[in-house]
């Protein structure tokens, strides 16, 4: 009898469910579980396969007759922000990012219920309790970090840290070759800040300095109008049958 070995990926295919960003679709998902000594690794090569991670598992759209969603990665080095990228910096920079321990916190916590229930009370995250706050969080076999952002105080010029109230986080994944964004939510009050959008500019310039060239986004879907915004961080590459094509 052959016997596969144990540090030997297994992947498995979920049944049909209705799909999350196009109507009257159902999707399904192939995925894998990320643990042990080689989980860093392999999340290196299922992310740069067009694979995304959820606490222990990468997984990556498998659907019948669809490939309606992409991954993106924006180009670190050429890319150069818009005008309005430019204001939103400006706008944001009494704000801060400090990169933490991926350690789930009660203040994050509360910041992410508060953007579920504003942003998102339809989805499919909005019944997540606490526990499976913490375990989004925490429950990572890979080297992932959260960059909480908060104003700056009298004494960040001396710390490099933001204080008073969180205002934005992002839950990241530090890769051989760029940073991915797994999971980010800010402040609903502060909308007009445009705190997506900054986030993902201090990704960029994190990336930059870390020498990394690519900031890894996700999934684009043309047709979803809340996906839409990871066309603007250009060049950028999409992940096609061909490998990765680069979009500018």
């Amino acid at each position: 009898m052959t016997h596969q070995p144990t540090d030997t990926p297994q992947f498995y295919l979920t049944a049909p469910a209705p799909c999350p960003y196009l109507r009257d679709r159902l999707e399904r998902k192939v995925f894998t579980h990320l643990v042990g000594e080689r989980a860093v690794a392999l999340n290196d090569i299922l992310t740069q396969g067009g694979f995304r991670r959820s606490q222990n598992i990468a997984y990556r759209p498998a659907c019948e007759g669809c490939r309606a969603c992409i991954s993106v990665r924006t180009v670190v080095d050429a890319f150069v922000p818009t005008r309005s990228m430019n204001r939103v910096t400006r706008r944001n920079r009494d704000i801060v990012g400090t990169s933490t321990a991926a350690s789930p916190s009660s203040d994050q916590y509360s910041l992410f219920r508060r953007y579920l229930d504003s942003r998102h009370a339809e989805g499919g995250m909005a019944d997540m309790s606490v526990l499976d706050y913490a375990m989004m969080v925490g429950e990572s076999y890979v080297t992932t970090e959260m960059i909480e952002y908060r104003f700056r105080g009298p004494d960040t010029a001396f710390t490099g840290r933001g204080e008073g109230p969180l205002v934005a986080a992002a839950l990241t994944d530090v890769l051989a070759d760029g940073l991915s964004m797994v999971y980010s939510f800010y402040d609903p009050d502060h909308t007009d800040r445009g705190l997506g959008t900054y986030m993902i500019l201090d990704h960029i310039n994190r990336a930059r300095k870390m020498g990394l060239p690519y900031v890894y986004l996700g999934y684009w879907v043309e047709d979803s109008p809340k996906m839409g915004y990871k066309r603007r961080f250009k060049p950028q590459e999409h992940l096609m049958a061909r490998g990765w094509v680069r979009v500018d």
